[in-house]
């Protein structure tokens, strides 16, 4: 036995402390650092039956008052004695009332109770916040002479430590000192609860190298007490070598107890490790600088010292994250859940779901919904909404940047997986297609939206429209014009702006005009788009005069033109081979205060040199730095699925997830 308390002190060196300045300096003025220098006594090398009572109490908050205890064959009611005592607030009121209940015949011998009633006592009043009248019962013990042991006041911290009146300690332990009893183990484990529960987890450490110095034999208690302090300290990597050092002391016998009693003791160590590393993990991701490195160092630190969390525990840890950055982490602990038994809640499997979206990793949410049709649990409808909305996000993309066949595998993609897309989905590959002018693929994808039973809207038959204008199929066009109207579908503004745009292309003046009115009989006004949408089809069909012509009409009805009509009209005039004309739209929109790309600026530079134009070209001033995007008429017409969060690149769709870099190459393919 003394070998074992020998290998514990001199483990004391290596206990491990938070990572965290410490002050070298400690202040040894209290009472309770004279108590500690008492000179230690000689103890037993194994635990009386009263000190592991003593324990037990501590371990359990305290004792009750309820109970009885026996004295020369007479019983006394402990929780009678308690609710006499309550109320006292001095010695003189416990000696009158511990008089009136022995009066009373409540027993006793030499009109005093037997120590460990008093005892008893104490602890209920503990209980009760009655802390004066423990206090006034432990003033009475001393007048009536009564030797007062380890127990009385290991009692009196613990109600000390029940009420949360810390700033009594120090008058507690001053009176030990006077009473000449040294402390145990037990008084040690109060002292360091406390500590705790007031956050000064230096002085628990310090108490527990004392325990050490002293050859004390800590408790489980003890122990749980110093898990309790890092857990209160945040520091994980502390917790895991103190449980790692402890384990390995028990695995050499050098823990002093029952076997069973502290294999039993062990996991319950375990699991307070791990919620010790929870918490830090969980803090981590609330507020610390680099969360996704904190919460994975601590996981490895768990995986290298055999720290086994419940799948509870994992799936506490995934409802904390999230932040967009915490995918990462949910990703990590979805895996680790499925590898430990392939059990997961649903509700989990939704949040990360839900995660992966926020973060912009929809393949790695699709393949978790595909888990879920796999391995289970079943998915409800918030896993449908949510891959739902997934897609549809995917789905704008490839509509914004006309990446069509993309669409169409992701349309087939969601039926492979169970789930029907909607004329919102069909829609979005649709307009797909007008956005890349594929003619073909618009009226096939068309034609099968129909075939799935779902009824075309004003979206679908305008992306047809849009597409088939721009494949100069300007007969096919007007008959699905024709067909719309018939099965009831009423037109809109940006209906109205391909249709004129048909008639452009055809040469058909008159029926432009004759479309423009019969907008302003159904109270739907021309906007700039409209006529852009005009000038657009005159550039395109070389009709540079015509788009001239529509500059002005638009300018007669009021209607302002802006960057786009200047842009084209300059393009429809100089292929006109008018660059003076050219020259005073660009000057014009100029002193407008527009701001036109550079490609316009070298159309008219170009346009003067070719046509040996007298103009001064320095007039122009310098070069705008303003890149020429894109021009597209049917922008607004698509608004109503339009997304902020689209992402900038395609690459990111499959950098991460299901199908990582192999989904990846299959993206850059579909390009």
């Amino acid at each position: 036995m003394a070998s074992s308390l020998a290998a514990i002190h001199s483990a004391a060196g290596h206990f491990p402390r938070p990572r965290r300045h410490q002050s070298a300096a400690r202040a040894r003025a209290s009472s309770l650092h004279r108590l500690l220098h008492l000179p230690p006594e000689h103890l037993p090398r194994r635990r009386s039956r009263r000190v592991a009572a003593e324990d037990l109490a501590v371990r359990d908050g305290g004792g009750g008052g309820g109970g009885g205890r026996t004295r020369g064959g007479v019983r006394i009611d402990v929780a009678a004695v308690a609710a006499f005592l309550r109320e006292a607030r001095t010695t003189e009121d416990v000696e009158i009332l511990v008089n009136g209940f022995l009066d009373g015949g409540g027993g006793g011998e030499g009109r005093l109770l037997p120590l460990q009633v008093y005892t008893s006592v104490i602890r209920g009043l503990g209980k009760e916040n009655r802390l004066d009248a423990a206090f006034a019962v432990v003033e009475h013990l001393k007048r009536r002479g009564v030797g007062l042991n380890q127990f009385v006041y290991n009692c009196l911290l613990g109600a000390v430590k029940n009420c949360g009146e810390f700033g009594r300690v120090d008058s507690v332990l001053a009176d030990m000192e006077t009473q000449g009893v040294s402390p145990n183990i037990v008084t040690f484990n109060t002292l360091m609860s406390i500590y705790v529960q007031q956050g000064k987890t230096d002085d628990v450490f310090r108490v527990y190298d004392e325990i050490e110095y002293r050859g004390l034999v800590p408790t489980a208690a003890t122990y749980s007490t110093v898990m309790s302090a890092y857990k209160k300290a945040g520091d994980a990597f502390a917790a895991i070598k103190f449980f790692v050092t402890l384990r390995e002391r028990y695995k050499k016998g050098e823990l002093v107890g029952n076997h069973d009693d502290w294999e039993q003791e062990f996991v319950k160590f375990e699991k307070l490790t791990v919620r010790v590393c929870y918490m830090t993990m969980r803090q981590s991701l609330v507020s610390g600088q680099n969360p996704v490195g904190e919460v994975l160092k601590v996981l490895l630190a768990m995986d290298e010292a055999g720290v086994k969390p419940e799948r509870s525990d994992y799936e506490r840890l995934v409802w904390a994250c999230t932040g967009e950055e915490h995918y990462t982490i949910g990703k990590e602990l979805y895996q680790r859940i499925r590898e430990r038994d392939g059990e997961i809640r649903l509700s989990v499997c939704n949040h990360l779901i839900w995660l992966m979206g926020k973060a912009k990793k929809w393949w790695a949410a699709l393949e978790i919904y595909e888990d879920l049709l796999d391995k289970g649990p079943k998915p409800n409808n918030l896993s449908y909404e949510l891959i739902m909305s997934h897609f549809n996000i995917l789905l704008n993309a490839a509509k914004k940047r006309g990446i069509w066949r993309w669409g169409v595998r992701l349309l087939n993609k969601m039926q492979e997986k169970g789930l029907k897309p909607g004329s919102k989905e069909w829609n979005a590959v649709l307009l797909a297609c007008s956005r890349a002018s594929e003619t073909t693929a618009a009226v096939d994808i068309f034609k099968k939206m129909i075939e799935e039973g779902l009824k075309p809207d004003i979206v679908s038959y305008g992306a047809l429209l849009s597409a088939l204008e721009k494949g100069k199929l300007y007969d096919e066009a007007l008959r699905v014009w024709e067909h719309m109207c018939k099965v009831g579908i009423k037109p809109n503004l940006y209906a109205y702006t391909i249709l004129v745009s048909i008639y452009i292309g055809k040469g058909n003046h008159a029926m432009v005009d004759a479309v423009l009115r019969d907008m302003l009989s159904k109270q739907i006004e021309p906007t700039v788009v409209t006529f852009n949408a005009i000038i657009s089809a005159c550039l395109r069909n070389n009709m540079g005069g015509t788009a001239f012509e529509w500059f002005h009409r638009m300018k007669m009805r009021s209607i302002e033109p802006n960057e786009i009509t200047y842009q084209m009209l300059i393009e429809a005039l100089v292929q006109d081979g008018k660059p003076r004309l050219a020259y005073e739209m660009y000057m014009r929109a100029c002193s407008q205060g527009l701001e036109l790309p550079a490609k316009s600026y070298d159309t008219v530079m170009e346009a003067c040199k070719a046509y040996g134009s007298l103009i001064d070209l320095s007039s122009l001033g310098p070069r705008p730095t303003k890149r020429a995007e894109p021009i597209r008429i049917e922008n607004d017409f698509s608004s109503f699925s339009q997304n902020k969060d689209l992402p900038n690149r395609i690459h990111r769709f499959g950098d991460t997830g299901m199908y990582g870099f192999l989904r990846y190459r299959m993206a850059r393919t579909w390009l």
